[in-house]
């Protein structure tokens, strides 16, 4: 259907107006105020607008072979086309690491001993003690756990010693107690809200024997990761504070919010190699996801492989498309029937998928869910990485690429590679083989050091710190909402 604007529509009507005009000029009812000639090319001027207004309009009713393009705007969110999902917009949390030194480096190493040696004397000394069941506090309460509060963000540095010694022993929560708090949400990854409020309150009762622990943890996985070698060009992935890192001369270069798998679907720590790039991929789904979530689904939504695109196969991926009204969902057999979702804006890769083979099937890949990325916890996936994003991080992977090195090279070969599907009038994929495949490192870390030398600590999300401090615990507030879409 072709939608005319207002502004159209009074183009349209002052055209039929003059041309009635032009009639009773031509039978001589109106005496003529310019010369016929350029009535004439006056009326074929505007006829010519018309018909070009007509063409955009048919341009604008054909956007869908366009889904492509809103990709490339890596501000769009999934907010209208799942309207259900997200009751409010969230806020936009500036929790990506801003160094220049990687994770993943001897400098790091350095910066942790440091820490360590700190912590070490800090508990020599008596650290702090803070007593659990905490209340909600901020700026003009009164409290008689305040002194301690303070005594601790002062021994963890979030407060100058010289600026808290004459307020340590007041009961009152000022403004240089709400400037520590902040800084102590910073460096924990939590809202900065300057309150005492419940993710705060977990973190801050947390004792410095248990940060040391956590410290000489996060120590031991660095270094394990430093024994392959010094590699200058890498793309790093830390699963507990859901950020991606793309290292090259042995600095950072990008960072991208990533969005991990759930805590009861974990993202494992893998050392890979990116070989190549899958544009417009199909998602190929993987017989835990049919079997856990795909088939429970259709057995509620008969309808549900229609809305999302996604045919059942014979056999193996490639296979024939079966015809789903001679399936008995109840008894099938996911070995023998597979799953596959054609590409498109409801594609669960979105544009595209970045090969790293390894025995998980574990890949990197775009998403439609771009509003997940504004969560402050982001283990929504089934266990692969979706990257905020994603074509600038493809463009840095592929900027020794032969042709694809110069600036919009990437975009360049989307949109022609989109112009043939549409001509072709097939959902074709397409792949890009690297000729410099680089390394890829899933990893899990939990404590770092910033260039300020404060140590930054996140919640132990799997559990593999040992500790108890993880985020989805009964007593931790923010439970995050986690859509029911269908997702690798």
């Amino acid at each position: 259907m072709i939608n005319l604007s207002v502004v159209e529509i009074f183009i349209v009507l002052g055209l039929i107006l003059m041309t009635a005009y032009w009639q009773k000029i031509s039978i001589g009812h109106v005496k003529p105020p310019l010369d016929f000639l350029v009535c004439k090319i006056l009326i074929l001027s505007i006829c010519s607008l018309i018909i070009s207004i007509f063409t955009l309009s048919l341009a604008r009713s054909q956007d869908n072979n366009q889904w492509y393009k809103s990709i490339f705007d890596q501000s769009n969110t999934d907010i209208d086309k799942y309207p259900t999902l997200f009751p409010k917009k969230p806020v936009q949390f500036r929790d990506l690491r801003n160094s220049s030194v990687p994770l993943r480096s001897e400098e790091m190493l350095y910066r942790i001993d440091k820490a360590i040696l700190y912590y070490r004397k800090l508990i020599a000394k008596g650290g702090w003690q803070i007593k659990r069941g905490l209340k909600l506090l901020r700026q003009g309460d009164d409290d008689p756990a305040i002194p301690s509060i303070r005594k601790r963000l002062v021994l963890s540095r979030d407060i100058p010693p010289e600026d808290a010694s004459f307020y340590k022993h007041s009961f009152h929560f000022d403004e240089q107690l709400e400037m520590g708090v902040k800084h102590f949400q910073k460096r924990h990854g939590l809202r900065i809200s300057g309150k005492l409020d419940r993710s705060t309150r977990r973190q801050i009762v947390v004792t410095p024997e248990e940060r040391l622990r956590q410290l000489i943890i996060n120590r031991k996985r660095i270094s394990n990761h430093l024994e392959d070698g010094k590699i200058n060009r890498y793309i790093l992935v830390n699963t507990a504070s859901f950020q991606l890192e793309a290292i090259d001369q042995f600095e950072v270069q990008q960072y991208h919010r990533v969005v991990v798998g759930k805590t009861d679907r974990q993202t494992p720590e893998i050392n890979a190699i990116i070989i190549g790039l899958n544009f417009f991929p199909f998602w190929r789904v993987p017989d835990s996801v049919a079997n856990i979530d795909l088939i429970p689904r259709l057995l509620r939504e008969p309808d549900y492989l229609d809305k999302e695109h996604i045919s059942a196969v014979k056999g193996h991926y490639g296979g024939p498309v079966l015809d789903i009204k001679y399936i008995d969902w109840y008894n099938i057999d996911t070995k023998k029937i597979k799953f596959r979702q054609a590409p498109g804006p409801w594609n669960a890769l979105g544009l595209v998928r970045i090969n790293m083979p390894n025995k998980e099937i574990i890949y990197l890949h775009d998403t439609p869910m771009k509003n997940l990325f504004k969560q402050r916890l982001r283990a929504f996936s089934a266990g692969c990485v979706r990257v905020e994003n994603v074509l600038d991080l493809v463009s840095w992977i592929a900027r020794y690429e032969p042709l694809l090195s110069e600036l919009g090279a990437v975009n360049q070969l989307i949109s022609q590679a989109n112009m043939d599907r549409i001509r072709l009038k097939r959902p074709e994929d397409f792949d890009v083989i690297l000729t410099r495949p680089l390394r890829v490192f899933l990893t899990y870390i939990t404590a770092w050091v910033n260039d300020d030398n404060s140590v930054a600590f996140r919640q132990d999300i799997y559990g593999r710190d040992g500790s108890d401090n993880k985020p989805y615990s009964d007593i931790d507030v923010e439970i995050p909402f986690i859509p029911n879409v269908l997702s690798p």
